[in-house]
């Protein structure tokens, strides 16, 4: 199997287009996340693969710091407590720590698919939330077979929550888990996943 390095993927077509850029509003986002979105004043939240941002201009307000992040520019017009950065998610990160990360099916287009979940878990305040769609089956070792449980069971490990039936990962709390994973490139090649859309596989050695 070849291999793709991450400025590779950021080019490749199943990545960098516009198609992927959803229209979900904050109720779409609810639905997905199974999370409330009531936000308190002062809340900070992340919100990664933003596409156009159309659920975070919903909840937008002055007295919140609302960030969407996203390979692609084509946001919506920024406001008050609102704002939208044009990046790899994979290389961006915030000022400071955030009370809530969220990445709806954004993830199954990043290459360093579980170095993207500790980095962003690294992101959160006391009591902050991260919480997004996380297809285990894209996943795999080197010779493209899945890691199946294997990873479920390590992710559990670190402190993460998995979702088997929903595709749901989510950490509670400030922290810094690993996973016993190292980095081998990435498939652009995987085609349709659960979703119907065209997605990357995320290749893996394990390490002892």
């Amino acid at each position: 199997m070849s291999l793709l390095d991450d400025e590779t993927l950021w080019r490749s077509s199943v990545v960098a287009n516009c198609a992927m850029n959803r229209e979900r509003g904050l109720a779409g986002y609810r639905r997905e996340l199974g999370v409330s979105l009531e936000l308190a004043p002062g809340t900070r939240w992340v919100d990664l693969c933003c596409g156009t941002g159309k659920a975070l201009a919903e909840a937008a307000r002055e007295d919140l710091a609302v960030v969407g992040v996203d390979l692609v520019d084509h946001h919506m017009p920024e406001r008050p407590g609102l704002r939208f950065v044009v990046a790899p998610v994979d290389q961006w990160e915030p000022a400071e720590p955030v009370d809530l990360v969220t990445c709806v099916h954004g993830l199954h287009y990043v290459g360093d698919k579980l170095g993207m979940l500790t980095r962003a878990v690294s992101w959160l305040a006391p009591g902050g939330l991260f919480v997004a769609n996380f297809d285990i089956a894209s996943v795999r070792r080197a010779d493209g077979s899945p890691y199946g449980r294997v990873l479920t069971k390590a992710l559990r490990a670190a402190g993460f929550v998995y979702d088997t039936r929903r595709r749901l990962v989510s950490f509670s709390g400030a922290g810094r888990p690993t996973v016993p994973f190292s980095y081998l490139g990435a498939d652009d090649r995987a085609g349709p996943n659960y979703t119907g859309q065209p997605a990357v596989h995320s290749c893996y050695e394990a390490v002892s």
